[in-house]
């Protein structure tokens, strides 16, 4: 292999540090290296882990395999008693240059995982940006403080933590002078951010910020946000600031008060649906998503059906859907569990929905304008995130923004044709 490859598994913010981690092991001349970034946030995504890393082995024998990320965090020793691993390493460790350095030097430590909950800085790590060149991300935040009872990524993460405003202001910079458009900002818990820094920071005196001091960014986006953290400095941005794109991913999880408060949530039906009408009173059009959680254990049919009426109550358009998986060492675990074969079928019923409310958004969109980021050959995003297939040229630039119209939608995604 000419050079380090990282295999990611799980969310944005590995993403990010995947390119951090192409980085420090190409400088530490780890060409042979396969580097297998984990999530932990499911028992499926630990086993999906392991058989990656197996088949990896059959593909490439005579590679160096790294296993890190949350999953090799929370449980070390299952990675190492794997003879396919040749190296595993923590989320602390992973972001150091010297920790690539190091494992280049004949019998380095095989396992250097320390304890993530006396980590108290995230620092800023300058990339290229992923992906292509339309959308870059940039980590504000990392950890978490709040222990949601089905959750483990504390664990896998540490405290929170925040990365200067300076820091991020400069990143962004650089990241626009290269040439990208957009920015998401993305960490574990972004509206957690600030409160470990000088200052009094908030995310939304962040955007502030970015906004201010960077005016060639052309679009400003967020990552998934928990709605009862939002502050009004980011309420503020919201109805303020075009360049603040009108799309909002809410850490929802449930619709029912007693299974909220079972998860260990720190806000209510009520406030969900609260937060959702102020931020569409002051931010017209603005689209949501929702993490939602189906089988939570004790739920029932009733609970359930609050949980998939929330979608129609907040106006929910974008639904990630998770059947529930009892994660060893949660509280949730411990719980009396619902049958696997109810998980699935509310998972169905709940992703149905969200096909449905999802159609229902995009045939709104015919015959409206707006203004298309181009990601790859004629698919684009608009601005509130629904993929679009653009025609009406012979070709489209990655990270150009194109005015369309839109015709009508194929599935999920919205057909639009370029107005000269």
């Amino acid at each position: 292999m000419p050079e380090p490859t990282v295999i990611t598994l799980g969310c944005r913010l590995n993403a990010y540090e995947s390119e951090v981690m192409r980085h420090h092991a190409r400088a530490a001349g780890l060409d042979d290296a396969v580097i297998v970034n984990t999530c932990a946030v499911t028992s499926e995504a630990v086993r999906n882990a392991s058989q990656t890393i197996r088949r990896i082995r059959r593909e490439h024998p005579n590679a160096r395999i790294i296993v890190t990320g949350c999953a090799a965090q929370v449980e070390p020793e299952r990675f190492a008693e794997m003879a396919e691993v040749d190296h595993v390493i923590g989320n602390g460790e992973k972001m150091k240059a010297e920790t690539f350095t190091g494992l280049t030097i004949p019998d380095s430590e095989r396992v250097q995982v320390d304890d993530i909950m006396s980590v108290r800085e995230t620092a800023s790590h300058m990339i290229e940006g992923f992906g292509t060149r339309a959308r870059a991300y940039v980590q504000v935040q990392n950890g978490c403080d709040h222990r949601c009872t089905f959750c483990i990524i504390p664990y896998g993460r540490g405290p929170s933590r925040s990365v200067p405003a300076g820091h991020v202001v400069a990143e962004i910079r650089s990241l626009v002078e290269k040439g990208f458009p957009e920015v998401v900002l993305t960490g574990v818990d972004i509206t957690s951010y600030g409160p470990d820094l000088p200052g009094e920071m908030t995310l939304g005196k962040l955007v502030r910020q970015i906004l201010k001091h960077v005016p060639e960014l052309k679009r400003l986006r967020l990552s998934s946000i928990d709605q009862v953290e939002a502050d009004p400095h980011l309420l503020a941005a919201l109805a303020e600031e075009d360049r603040l794109m009108p799309h909002l991913h809410l850490s929802m999880q449930a619709g029912d008060d007693l299974i909220l408060k079972r998860m260990k949530r720190r806000h209510s039906r009520a406030d969900a649906i609260r937060f959702c009408e102020e931020v569409r009173r002051i931010r017209p059009g603005v689209v949501f998503g929702a993490d939602l959680i189906a089988g939570f254990p004790t739920e029932t049919e009733d609970m359930f059906a609050r949980s998939l009426g929330i979608v129609d109550d907040c106006g929910l358009t974008f639904l990630h859907v998770f059947p529930f998986s009892p994660r060893k060492g949660t509280p949730a675990a411990r719980m009396p569990q619902v049958a696997r074969a109810t998980v699935k079928e509310r998972a169905a019923r709940l992703r149905a929905k969200g096909t449905d409310v999802l159609e229902a958004y995009l045939n709104r969109q015919a015959g409206e304008s707006c203004d298309v980021l181009m990601e790859r050959d004629r698919v684009g995003r608009t601005p509130h995130f629904a993929e679009v297939d653009v025609s009406g040229r012979a070709d489209f630039l990655a990270g150009e923004i194109v005015k369309a119209r839109i015709m009508g939608r194929n599935g999920d995604k919205l057909m639009g044709e370029a107005i000269a």
